[in-house]
């Protein structure tokens, strides 16, 4: 199949997933819903927990797209973590699915795939990589920081200088995943982030 194809049966599942529960969703409605056979669904994903957990990880890694976007987005430390902080908490504001990966809190309302790796015998390379292991909320907070790290840390950092930068940058994605599970007010989480850097002297 090709990947536009792939893709169209992603995005006709997650619309379906914003109408009704998981639970509701019919295979046979989403190959409706991108023009396709139920056959070419199943030859796609094999079943509905292999497309429940290709949504997942498509949704995990647009979230880690944008985190590599926000941190190239701007020169300056402080600037690049704020942009990486507000960039959280606007995908979880937008997807249900990247706000239940980043929390770990899945309602019944979504599909609740294992986070480890599943067997598989997909055909199909994205499929392969469906199957394997999806990021628990503590994994990401160490893929995001690990990223953070990697592109601010200059080449002759010393290691000092790296694991002070480390615990900057985990402080602020974890900053950031509290805005998730509780808004902040006024000045929103970009304030926030600025007065915690300040005081890191970052």
């Amino acid at each position: 199949m090709m990947p536009a194809a792939r893709e169209s049966l992603l995005d006709a599942a997650y619309a379906a997933l914003t109408r009704r529960p998981w639970a509701a969703v019919r295979m046979v409605e989403v190959a409706a819903a991108a023009g396709v056979s139920r056959q070419t669904l199943y030859n796609e994903f094999g079943s509905k927990e292999g497309l429940a957990r290709a949504l997942v990880r498509r949704e995990a890694d647009g979230y880690l797209a944008g985190v590599e976007r926000a941190l190239g987005s701007h020169t300056g430390m402080p600037e690049r973590l704020t942009a990486t902080a507000e960039w959280t908490a606007v995908a979880a504001r937008e997807s249900v699915l990247v706000r239940a990966m980043l929390t770990g809190c899945w309602s019944e309302r979504l599909p609740v795939p294992t986070l480890s790796a599943v067997p598989s015998s997909s055909a199909v390379p994205a499929q392969r990589r469906a199957d394997g292991p999806l990021p628990s909320p503590g994994e990401f907070v160490r893929i995001v920081r690990d990223r953070a790290v990697a592109v601010l840390a200059g080449p002759a950092a010393a290691a000092q200088e790296d694991r002070e930068l480390a615990r900057s940058c985990e402080l602020v994605v974890r900053l950031a995943l509290s805005c998730v599970a509780a808004p902040p007010g006024e000045g929103g989480v970009a304030e926030l982030v600025r007065g915690v850097l300040v005081r890191q002297a970052v």
